[in-house]
């Protein structure tokens, strides 16, 4: 049975006529076209499938889309603003973190909530924060060094946000 939803993605309104229990990865990917969000597991393990929800990381594969009506999610294609990358997407390039690239999606999304929490994340707290993403082609390294520019880079970008 369908519903009609209002959802907020990526600073736009959407009105969509979709069953209250579909996961949001589906609504994203299927109904919105945003394919930053991966469908990885399907069981919210993998980290593949990560968005934001009111700033907070998420797995979407396991939420169900009426639960975040009246929330604000962002997707990987929402940190995006004005045509400038995230700092944390601009760090995960400079870093050359990706091998396959399927996995990115929910680092970068985990980095960035993290970072919105704790601007000034350190090595451990990065680590830590990551521990539930998987990656199967072994880029830990690289995507290690690219969230701890990502710490360096997003400082800047606040430093340069505070002076406009």
């Amino acid at each position: 049975m369908t519903q009609t939803l209002t959802l907020t993605v990526d600073r736009k309104t959407h009105v969509l006529a979709v069953s209250p229990n579909i996961p949001l990865l589906n609504v994203l990917r299927n109904d919105l076209a945003l394919n930053g969000p991966k469908y990885g597991c399907g069981l919210g393990e993998c980290g593949a499938c990560s968005v934001l929800v009111d700033g907070m990381v998420a797995r979407a594969c396991v939420i169900p889309v009426s639960s975040v009506v009246g929330r604000d999610v962002t997707t990987l294609e929402g940190l995006v603003v004005d045509g400038r990358l995230d700092p944390v997407q601009q760090a995960f390039i400079d870093a050359q973190a990706a091998q396959c690239g399927y996995c990115l999606n929910g680092m970068i999304m985990t980095v960035r909530a993290l970072l919105n929490r704790t601007p000034m994340a350190t090595a451990t707290q990065l680590r830590t924060a990551l521990e539930y993403n998987l990656c199967r082609c072994g880029t830990h390294i690289e995507i290690l060094a690219a969230a701890q520019r990502a710490v360096i880079l997003n400082a800047a970008s606040s430093q340069e946000a505070s002076h406009e």
